[in-house]
């Protein structure tokens, strides 16, 4: 009996800490066989401990290359489209304009069609313009459909702002510049930084968009997908874990400071 009465008491946190287990399970997997020496071209079962692809994580031919270029996609696009979503939602939030609720309606279009519907289409506009494929039209093509997720996150921490705060920077003379740049930008920052991540994340981690506007350009998904194909280096597995570190890293981090900034509050 005491034994049910604890579980009922605590059901809700052995349900999140199951669901996390389940959700975490994958990159377990990821971690432990990028230390494994697999005899064959393929790293699905487990043979000899190993670090030789920790030490050597360039080992492959074309892996750092594409991941490189992966990173900087990202990076590039998480930019644009981190600077163009945080106008939009702005404009959409403080600005009455003629077909402004078609313009919400339109945001969420890339969010809800298909990816290969979008990836076809993105290719059809580019060959009909003659468009060399390669980097610019991956940037381009990232870029776009990056887009709405920014404008979403940014608009939710828009219009949860307080208009009364950036009224009272210019009832004490502060300029439009010097009231957006120490009250409104600093009130806007979670949603923007929450925007830019899952940019940067979406672009980084896309195949099929990137896959068809690409031409011969090789992204990481598309290598560790060509490399499926003929054989799995231990090399890719060492990647995943160490980019699922930095990501926990990053949360941790985050997390460290927004405690410190509330206990610094009076």
């Amino acid at each position: 009996m005491a034994l049910l009465r604890w579980t009922k008491r605590h059901l809700v946190v052995l349900a999140g800490l199951l669901t996390l287990g389940y959700l975490l399970l994958p990159n377990v997997v990821v971690t432990v066989f990028s230390f494994n020496a697999p005899k064959g071209r393929f790293n699905y079962e487990w043979q000899t401990f190993s670090t030789d692809a920790w030490t050597d994580p360039c080992g492959v031919a074309g892996l750092c290359r594409s991941l490189s270029l992966s990173l900087q996609l990202a990076a590039w696009a998480t930019l644009g489209a981190t600077v163009l979503g945080t106008m939009i939602a702005f404009a959409l939030v403080r600005y009455c304009f003629r077909a402004r609720g078609a313009v919400n309606s339109l945001i969420f279009l890339p969010m809800a069609m298909p990816e290969v519907v979008m990836a076809a289409s993105l290719l059809t506009l580019f060959l009909n313009l003659g468009a060399q494929l390669g980097f610019w039209t991956i940037l381009i093509a990232h870029i776009m459909f990056c887009l709405s997720f920014v404008v979403v996150a940014v608009k939710a921490r828009v219009m949860s702002m307080d208009p009364r705060l950036e009224e009272a920077a210019r009832d004490l003379y502060a300029g439009p510049v010097q009231t957006f740049v120490r009250v409104t930008l600093p009130l806007a920052a979670p949603g923007i930084a929450a925007g830019a991540l899952l940019a940067f994340a979406l672009s980084f981690d896309d195949f099929i968009i990137t896959n068809f506007t690409a031409g011969s350009t090789v992204t990481f998904p598309m290598f560790v997908w060509g490399s499926a194909q003929r054989g799995t280096p231990v090399q890719i597995n060492v990647i995943g874990t160490a980019m699922f570190v930095v990501a926990v890293l990053f949360v941790l981090a985050g997390m460290v400071v927004g405690n410190r900034r509330k206990r610094q509050k009076p």
